[in-house]
């Protein structure tokens, strides 16, 4: 259970990169800095963050409050206004006797006189109002203050408002003419039974409301608009404006504002920056006060904590990394040591002494590898020694093997294998040889004569004249007894009766103890003379004694007709 286990931890520790003891101790160092410094540092901006959100909301609701309740009631002050004045009996006694056909600022009509003059003095007394317009059921102004009226384009539905006695207020537009935002709002207006008989309608100047805005916007670390219920603008803190009233919360933005009431909600605005903001309700036209600041702004001081616990984090793990790192380099550095050193000695290098630092289980550790290493490195001495020893009696061996004792050249063995490589090299190549088949002249009677010792001389100095004379290519070898057999590679018989003067006009001049030594050569060449070394060789042999007849001391070429001569019977040379 307890080897499950380890094995299970190890499968992880490799799977993480974490095999190494230094990894494992940075790893421990990191995680003890790192877990609980986050969990504080979490746990203190989480309820920063939610004070902060709460002081912020607490603001943005007070100042979108105050400025809902100021539009509320000065839109409620304007609709009592035009609501007294639709129920004035100037108004209702002279709205039946205009016809609906006709200029609604002619004062022929004396009832329209009435009126227009009632409705001039009423905007005189009240500011906000542009103008005051009464019209008939169809939505046609039967009188107006306006000396140049401006076309009346009624409320969706407002009919069905005014049938059912309830105050009409259109949606807010910016006038072009004015250079200020308007409103339509409506008033119905009955006679003494009951019936309706139009409305008192008001273009209103939406300036106070503007203003109501700006200044309680002064007070907002960011803006404060008026929107409608569709979320179009009607005012802002930064100024109203025809560009001002195109602008719009989104619809989706407005309904969260609505049903968090109250509360901070987190959006991007129209302007694509990231905001907090709140919504407070202007109820009687359905519209919405929202208070809205940067979330950078808002969250400055929580953000300017969160980056002061980071860097603090930061320095932390790297200060701990740091000693955890060393920490490591003190620990692992001698088992990098000693690591390095095994697989240096497991590729055969034993040229390791580490260094001893300090006692314990490592230093004790280290002493016993070197001296492991020693000994493996005396043990090594001892074989590379054998070794040597060895290797030199076999190149001995070898050579040995392949040299003629007393001449030092290639003996007969070495010989047959050189002429069947250069055979099957020329046939591959398409390329020939040549061998020189060479006597010394009367070596028995030397040899009788001065004794088997000078007679030795004079074989080992031939040989050294033709070790002297042939090239690194080619081949000199012992044939038997005084004969020897030059081989020639690459090697023409023009070439090969050149070197065969050469060598025989070097032994001629030699001194020996018993005078004058003499050679006599045979030339033959591949496949000029024969289709295989053998009978090359044998029709060297056969030049050779033609030159011993011939009076010996001489080179001779070997003819077309390759036949083989009878050797000296008497063995004179």
């Amino acid at each position: 259970m307890a080897i499950r286990w380890e094995q299970t931890i190890s499968g992880l520790l490799r799977a993480l990169r974490l095999e190494t003891i230094r990894s494992k101790l940075l790893a421990f160092a990191l995680l003890a800095t790192l877990i609980p410094s986050i969990s504080t540092a979490w746990v203190s901006y989480v309820q920063n963050k939610h004070s902060l959100t709460d002081k912020i909301a607490q603001e943005l609701r007070g100042k979108g409050k105050e400025a809902a309740n100021g539009a509320e009631y000065w839109i409620d002050q304007q609709l009592i206004n035009i609501r007294i004045f639709a129920i004035s009996p100037v108004v209702s006694g002279n709205v039946a006797g205009i016809p609906p056909e006709g200029d609604p600022t002619s004062t022929a009509n004396p009832a329209r006189k009435r009126l227009i003059d009632y409705l001039t003095s009423v905007l005189n007394r009240i500011n906000d109002y542009q103008e005051l317009m009464v019209v008939n059921g169809q939505g046609r102004i039967l009188a107006t203050s306006a000396r140049k009226p401006q076309p009346f384009q009624p409320p969706p539905d407002w009919q069905t408002a005014i049938r059912g006695e309830k105050n009409v207020i259109g949606a807010p537009y910016w006038d072009q003419a004015l250079g200020q935002p308007m409103m339509i709002v409506a008033m119905p207006i009955h006679d003494g039974t009951g019936r309706n008989l139009g409305a008192l309608t008001g273009r209103l100047r939406l300036t106070s409301v503007d203003s109501i805005v700006r200044k309680l916007g002064e007070k907002v670390p960011g803006n404060l608009y008026l929107v409608t219920g569709d979320g179009n603008f009607v005012s802002a803190s930064y100024g109203g404006s025809a560009e001002v009233m195109k602008q719009r919360i989104a619809p989706a933005t407005l309904g969260r504002l609505r049903e968090n009431a109250g509360s901070v909600v987190q959006y991007v605005n129209h302007a694509a920056t990231e905001v907090v903001g709140t919504a407070s309700p202007v109820v009687t036209p359905g519209w919405e006060v929202v208070t809205e600041m940067p979330t950078a702004e808002a969250y400055r001081q929580v953000i300017r904590l969160r980056n002061v616990t980071v860097l603090i984090v930061a320095g932390l793990l790297g200060g701990v990394g740091l000693i955890g790192y060393l920490l490591g380099l003190v620990i692992v550095r001698p088992l990098n040591r000693l690591t390095s050193g095994a697989a240096k000695v497991a590729t055969g290098d034993l040229a390791v002494d580490l260094p001893v630092m300090g006692g314990g289980e490592v230093g004790y550790l280290t002493q016993v590898f070197n001296n492991m290493v020693a000994r493996l490195r005396e043990g090594r001495e001892q074989l590379d020694a054998i070794h040597e020893t060895l290797r030199t009696k076999n190149e001995e061996l070898e050579r040995l093997s392949v040299t003629d004792v007393l001449t030092g050249i290639s003996n007969r063995r070495h010989l047959m294998q050189r002429l069947a490589e250069e055979q099957g090299r020329a046939r591959r190549l398409g390329r020939g040889f040549s061998v020189l088949m060479m006597d010394v002249d009367f070596f028995k009677k030397y040899n009788d004569s001065f004794g088997h010792q000078a007679g030795d001389e004079v074989l080992a100095r031939v040989g050294a004249v033709l070790r002297q004379t042939i090239r690194a290519v080619d081949c000199a070898a012992r044939y038997g007894g005084e004969e020897f057999l030059v081989v020639l590679p690459d090697t023409g018989m023009d070439g090969a009766v050149e070197v065969a003067e050469r060598i025989r006009t070097k032994v001629a001049g030699e001194e020996f103890e018993g005078g004058r030594i003499t050679l006599s050569v045979g030339v033959a060449a591949f496949p000029e003379h024969g289709e295989t070394s053998e009978t090359v060789v044998g029709a060297a042999d056969a030049a050779l004694y033609r030159a011993k007849r011939e009076g010996r001391d001489r080179v001779v070429r070997s003819g077309r007709r390759r036949t083989r001569e009878v050797r000296d019977p008497k063995g004179e040379g």
